[in-house]
């Protein structure tokens, strides 16, 4: 069965999946009110402070401003440091094994502080909290944490804190599945006074073999249009001037609903006065349709830039993946957009050493980033995660030669993302200017629409205005630009 007008090929039952989903009407999606849940919360954070360390993914991060936003709600306000806290959180990423092993790390060096201080509350969330191995542990070896809570329940915080209060023991709150629907009108704490995400779906339905995600953040679901609109208009009363929506998997919004698809949304995005661009983020190409590309075309607000995770340039290793797609389609998904888009900037993730990669079919995965010229990838070599299919493959790539094939790899990606990044030189762009520069707060760091970084030096007014600036030097991961008089043109 072909998606749409892709001609994509879904493998194994990944179609029938997708047929038997309810798709409820909007008028029948369920959605639950927070402030109606919120009315019994007290203000048990007063005078006290809260610390949440976030691990992983855009998503995690905006789980985290919304467990700020219900701390703040509570009483409790942001320390400093961790060490100063009456509650520490750490908000956690299961996705690679690396991102595990740091939060044990950190969880250990916790002990004496609680032994020190009985009052302090120390919580775990988020995707590590999903896996029943993950909770075995805590029982076992981390006693000192006194509460844990998974990705579908982030609202009953609140709750599991006044808990903690009162009990001696690890408070365990994981649900297997979300209910029905999603809940509305959370509070938030923005990390940026400039740009902000907005949920738009949770879950994901793909079941790639090496993913856990599937695993830990559930089905898809997608918010009402009606609700991800509200939100947007009051950013936009608020002075935002940049939205990114969110999701596992974007393109698949409206999935799980009738008469809507992410495109409509996106159209819908595109109305709203104030709001300078609309960014998304992530997309699976085998969902991409043409609808989506002539969407992105036709509207300003909507940058030339887009996320496309291909994982591997190899046929073979994306069906064993279990991808939805192959190399030529990917390919042919890619030359659409581009014909359409003709100064579209593509980046991409990839994975190199996964079970079974040949050295013919890791050249694939290079010859690939060599035709497509990615603006530039996120790549990683292959770690197995307990539970995915994938475990159940022989991983039969050595740790030596994953590396030294990531090494290759990133060779190949630097020198095409620096060649992209020289031809801006001497060009005016419009940039949208984020703030002061992570590593010199004498620097102001910009955006392109294409989503390149730009260092510039100007008054901290600029923050939050659209600019002219002219590129005066390209380096790998950024450029250098100046600020040019108002009323210059791209």
């Amino acid at each position: 069965m072909s998606v749409k007008n892709e001609g994509f090929i879904q493998i194994d039952d990944l179609d029938q999946h997708a047929a038997d989903i309810h798709r409820p009407t909007i008028a029948e999606r369920q959605r639950v009110d927070y402030r109606e849940l919120a009315k019994e919360v007290g203000r048990l954070g007063a005078g006290k402070t809260y610390f949440i360390r976030t691990h992983g993914c855009q998503m995690n991060e905006h789980d985290t401003e919304i467990m700020s936003g219900m701390l703040e709600e509570m009483g409790y306000t942001q320390a400093r440091e961790m060490y100063d806290a009456d509650f520490i959180l750490y908000n956690t990423c299961a996705v690679r094994e690396n991102a595990e092993d740091k939060v044990w790390g950190n969880l250990g060096t916790l002990k004496p502080m609680k032994a020190k201080n009985p009052n302090l509350i120390i919580g775990l969330c988020g995707c590590m909290a999903q896996e029943e191995v993950v909770r075995e542990r805590i029982r076992t070896t981390h006693p000192h944490v006194d509460i844990v809570f998974g990705t579908h329940n982030i609202h009953v915080l609140p709750g599991l804190i006044e808990e903690a209060h009162h009990s001696k023991e690890t408070i365990f709150d994981v649900w297997d599945a979300a209910h029905d629907g999603t809940i509305e009108n959370l509070p938030k704490v923005r990390k940026d006074d400039v740009r902000a995400w907005v949920n738009i779906q949770y879950g994901c339905n793909k079941f790639c073999t090496y993913c856990i995600v599937p695993f830990t953040r559930g089905e898809e679901r997608s918010r009402l249009p009606q609700d991800v609109i509200e939100e947007i208009e009051q950013l936009a009363a608020e002075g935002y001037k940049e939205i990114t929506l969110l999701g596992q998997n974007v393109n698949d919004y409206g999935i799980d609903l009738e008469g809507v698809d992410f495109a409509d949304l996106l159209e819908m995005a595109a109305q709203v006065e104030g709001i300078e661009r609309i960014r998304f983020t992530t997309s699976n190409p085998w969902n991409f349709t043409d609808k989506l590309i002539d969407t992105i075309a036709r509207h300003k607000k909507i940058p030339n830039y887009i996320h496309l995770p291909v994982q591997s340039g190899s046929s073979q290793v994306l069906r064993r993946m279990k991808r939805g797609y192959t190399r030529e389609e990917y390919l042919d998904l890619v030359s659409r957009i581009k014909t359409r888009i003709p100064d579209v900037a593509l980046t991409t993730d990839i994975i190199v050493g996964f079970p079974g990669e040949t050295e013919e079919q890791f050249l694939e995965t290079v010859s690939l980033i060599e035709q497509v010229r990615y603006e530039g990838a996120y790549t990683f070599v292959y770690s197995p995660r307990a539970g995915t299919p994938a475990t159940r493959l022989p991983d039969d790539v050595s740790e030596e030669d994953k590396k030294k094939r990531l090494y290759r790899l990133n060779e190949v990606q630097d020198k095409i993302s620096l060649e992209q990044n020289q031809k801006l030189v001497g060009l005016v762009l419009e940039v949208l200017v984020e703030g002061e520069s992570k590593t010199n707060a004498d620097v102001l760091q910009a955006r392109t629409e294409s989503n390149k970084l730009v260092h510039i030096e100007g008054a901290k007014e600029l923050i939050g205005q659209m600019i002219h600036v002219k590129v005066t030097e390209a380096k790998t991961w950024y450029l250098r630009g100046e600020v040019l008089p108002q009323g210059v043109s791209v």
